[in-house]
C-alpha cells in the first residue's frame, strides 16, 4: 500500500511527471524554497527530492529499503 500511495500522496501535492503544477501545495514549497536559497532550488533538498519522486517514482533501492521497512512494521502490528 505505502509503494503505491505515497507516489500518490506526493503527486496529490502538485509533484507530477509533467513538472510541478502550478497553484499547487508543491508549487508553494517550490516558491519557498527558491526564496530562501537566493532563486533556485538547492539539489537533494526537500521539493527537488519529492519532484524527483513525482516524476520517475521510487528507485529499486528505495523499493527494495521501503519493502523491508514496512514489511516488518506491518508484521508486528498484525
Amino acid at each position: 500500500v505505502a509503494l503505491v500511495g505515497i507516489p500518490l500522496g506526493i503527486c496529490a501535492l502538485g509533484f507530477t511527471g509533467a513538472g510541478i503544477a502550478a497553484g499547487s501545495v508543491a508549487a508553494k514549497m517550490m516558491s519557498a524554497a527558491a526564496i530562501a536559497n537566493g532563486g533556485g532550488v538547492a539539489a537533494g533538498s526537500t521539493v527537488a527530492v519529492l519532484q524527483s519522486i513525482g516524476a520517475a517514482g521510487f528507485s529499486l533501492g528505495a523499493k527494495i529499503g521501503l519493502t523491508s521497512a514496512l514489511g516488518s512494521v506491518g508484521g508486528v502490528s498484525g
